[in-house]
């Protein structure tokens, strides 16, 4: 079969299923390459090519929803060892200690074509009912290039204007789709499949380290992409593949006006598209091989502008994930599984007993479903070390008792949502790397050092702290649906690029009564990167002007785009040096960094039925001022405030909360049948790479006494941990181990 580039082409019902080498090849699988700019028509066609293309594009499309079994919708918590260093074989003795000390899930591999696991292994999951995944079911080396140092030969391909080593294209589709189908037929006939992940780590690059080449050695496509995203009248010209040293030297000089940085983010956005839809045509083969089970990816990495990290593309092509906690990945996978219930683990790597208990309480009490776990040194020999024994009783209880309370129950917002915007965290990394200079090819570690990453993170922790849940919401929901009623407050961090289709979405959230706030900076670049030159796309919501003329001396410390110089705090140790080393930028007196240098802060209209506040501060300062402790993060009340105005307030917190207990948090989740399961939990730094880890930072694991304080009495109260029924009313003192959790469940109309 010869496949023709043709964005316009419809196989037929014959040719869009043929049998070739052996390998079924199905209209899935070679999708993405015949229909990079195809759409099917919406009832009303937008005039804006963004917004039409935001609306019909296979980009944004999900993976068919199946009917999988009980096992793979994780009805309750599973820890899977990723068995490394498993020194105890698969012997009746190890499966009944599995069993014994919480191990009540497993891991084969199918690297290289069939599950690389010890023979046997696939009998002893069965014989011991342990639901498992399998990993590198597309095999290794196509969707996860490299390990280590492996990458230096290929660094001028990489950073500069090469072709990814391994393109996307039709050949590699069929290549993998015949190791899946080989994987899958060696454990299909196991009741105990809970899922597939197609690769380990996987990324259009290089884990999300800096890549500039084009992932498919067809040019043609990416300029039939650029004619859709555009239109056919305004779509660029681009006779070259670009890279950031072709803008980075602009950035001392352009003003807001001069500013286009399409020319790159048009590539990655491409990027990600192309990789995610590749990714969701595997999906849906492997959908076709065994229609029970799900199929996704694990070692997924922070959101970025690299490595097919856009979490609202990536989120509606796959059906399971585990992701390392960094970069707020956790909060928003679990709010994009709206998309369709997706099951999320993360990876447990053993630090200490208190630690280790730490991060199975939090990690259910934000909606994780289980552990993918790091057999490292578990063992002396094969005798289990002593730590393992000690965390068992544990993991049992969360297990069996605990985590089955939530398998039809969903996450609870307090009317508060978090706007994600890819476009805003592409160009924040353009004025990040700024500083780095030529050296910006080393830039890693983009969780820890950019803005984008760490004003959302500073926002979290604000509304923790303050007793409110929250959600992200994404931009193609956004301008699919517009913004959900049941949002109260809409927070827009760092939102530096946004569309006209984004703007008017969110300007009439705002008009019909919805409190909107931005910190800065917010839409005076477009979706392309490309600086209004009129002004910000939401400077009528907010009733200020942007200067189109505004350079890099106008914003901040007045040197670079960006808050912080991150080249010189590469190696931070703590938020007050990251802040602090090297600063010029104006401090507000409400103990924040002033944004563009000669605008007022704190401005706030009435727009429509609803309120507009623009911040013109960087809420970055509050990560340092929570790790000095309570009374420095009471300034958080400047951002606060607002939100409180709108209506937005706690329902429950702890009474009279002491420096001790500072650092707690409060989730519930709402079942079908109206109870309420609430979890108090702490809530620390995390620290973690991208090859793993999520660990706490500072943990407290002493035990106090503390009153959870509740506005409305609630009923029908059960002690969950204890077992035992509790009186009605809104005050209960409970004993709080601080790196475990109390769970009370109740009835209650919680506050929408």
């Amino acid at each position: 079969m010869t496949l023709e580039p043709d964005s316009t082409r419809r196989y037929s019902a014959l040719t869009r299923r043929q049998l070739i080498g052996g390998v079924v090849v199905t209209w899935a699988s070679v999708s993405w390459w015949t229909n990079v700019a195809s759409a099917k028509p919406a009832d009303v066609t937008p005039t804006d090519p963004y917004e039409r293309y935001v609306q019909n594009s296979e980009d944004f499309k999900s993976v068919k929803k199946i009917g999988f079994s009980k096992i793979s919708n994780f009805p309750k918590w599973l820890y899977m060892p990723w068995t490394f260093q498993w020194n105890i074989g698969y012997t009746d003795s190890s499966g009944k200690w599995s069993v014994n000390n919480g191990y009540n899930g497993a891991f084969l591999d199918g690297n290289g074509g069939q599950p690389d696991s010890p023979p046997g292994k696939l009998d002893w999951v069965d014989k011991y009912q342990l639901p498992f995944y399998v990993d590198h079911c597309a095999g290794k080396g196509s969707l996860h290039l490299w390990d280590g140092g492996k990458q230096k030969p290929y660094q001028a391909e990489l950073n500069g204007r090469g072709v990814r080593t391994v393109p996307l294209g039709a050949p590699l589709a069929i290549k993998l789709d015949g190791l899946i189908k080989n994987n899958l037929s060696q454990v299909v006939r196991s009741p105990f499949r809970a899922a597939y992940a197609l690769d380990d780590e996987t990324s259009w690059g290089y884990f999300v380290h800096p890549t500039m080449w084009q992932i498919v050695d067809d040019p043609n496509l990416y300029r039939r992409w650029l004619t859709e995203i555009y239109g056919a009248e305004d779509a660029p010209l681009r006779e070259k593949w670009f890279t950031y040293d072709d803008i980075r030297l602009n950035l001392p000089t352009w003003t807001v006006a001069d500013f286009d940085a399409s020319s790159v983010l048009d590539q990655w956005t491409f990027n990600d598209s192309t990789w995610c839809n590749f990714l969701g045509d595997r999906v849906e083969y492997a959908n076709s091989v065994d229609p029970q089970t799900r199929c996704g990816i694990v070692g997924a990495q922070n959101p970025s502008a690299f490595g097919g990290y856009d979490y609202a593309k990536l989120m509606r092509k796959i059906q399971y994930i585990e992701a390392y906690n960094i970069g707020s990945s956790q909060a928003i996978i679990r709010s994009f599984g709206s998309v369709g219930p997706i099951p999320a683990v993360t990876t447990h790597f053993h630090q200490s007993v208190e630690d280790d208990i730490w991060q199975i309480w939090y990690y259910l009490a934000h909606g994780n479903r289980g552990f993918i776990g790091w057999v490292e040194n578990w063992f002396d020999g094969t005798v289990p070390k002593p730590w393992l024994a000690a965390i068992a009783p544990q993991l049992l209880e969360i297990e069996n008792e605990i985590s089955p309370l939530l398998s039809t129950a969903k996450w609870h917002h307090d009317g508060v949502a978090l706007y994600y915007s890819q476009a805003s965290l592409q160009l924040g990394w353009i004025l990040d790397a700024q500083p780095h200079g030529s050296t910006w090819v080393n830039r890693d570690s983009d969780h820890r050092l950019g803005a984008a990453h760490l004003v959302r993170h500073a926002w979290e922790n604000m509304l923790r702290d303050s007793g409110i849940q929250y959600n992200h919401i994404e931009y193609v929901d956004v301008i699919q649906n517009g913004i959900d009623p049941a949002y109260k407050v809409l927070v827009l961090p760092a939102c530096l690029s946004l569309s006209d289709a984004e703007a008017r979405a969110i300007m009439s959230f705002c008009s019909r009564g919805g409190t909107v706030i931005a910190d800065y900076l917010p839409g005076v670049w477009d979706q392309h990167g490309r600086g209004r030159k009129t002004g910000g796309a939401l400077d009528a919501l907010f009733g200020v002007h942007h200067d189109p003329a505004m350079t890099s001396a106008d914003v901040f410390g007045g040197k670079i785009w960006a808050e912080v110089d991150q080249d010189l705090n590469f190696s931070w140790t703590s938020y007050t040096e990251f802040m602090t080393n090297g600063s010029t930028c104006i401090k507000d007196e409400t103990g924040f960094n002033k944004a563009v240098r000669k605008m007022p802060t704190q401005t706030v209209l009435k727009y429509g039925h609803g309120t507009a506040v623009l911040m013109n501060l960087s809420p970055q300062w509050y990560n340092a001022y929570r790790s000095q402790g309570q009374t420095a993060a009471h300034l958080r009340t400047a951002f606060i405030k607002h939100i409180s105005a709108s209506g937005v307030s706690r329902w429950v917190d702890i009474e009279n909360p002491t420096d001790e207990d500072f650092g707690y948090e409060i989730s519930y989740f709402k079942r079908p049948d109206g109870r309420v399961v609430l979890f108090l939990c702490f809530n620390p730094e995390v620290e973690g790479s991208e090859v793993g880890g999520g660990n706490a930072v500072g943990l407290k694991s002493g035990e106090t006494s503390v009153t959870l304080k509740f506005v409305i009495p609630i009923k029908d109260v059960i002690d969950e941990r204890k077992g035992t029924k509790l009186s009605n009313g809104n005050r209960y003192t409970v004993r709080w181990k601080q790196n475990e959790a109390v769970v009370i469940s109740f009835v209650h109309d919680l506050p929408a």
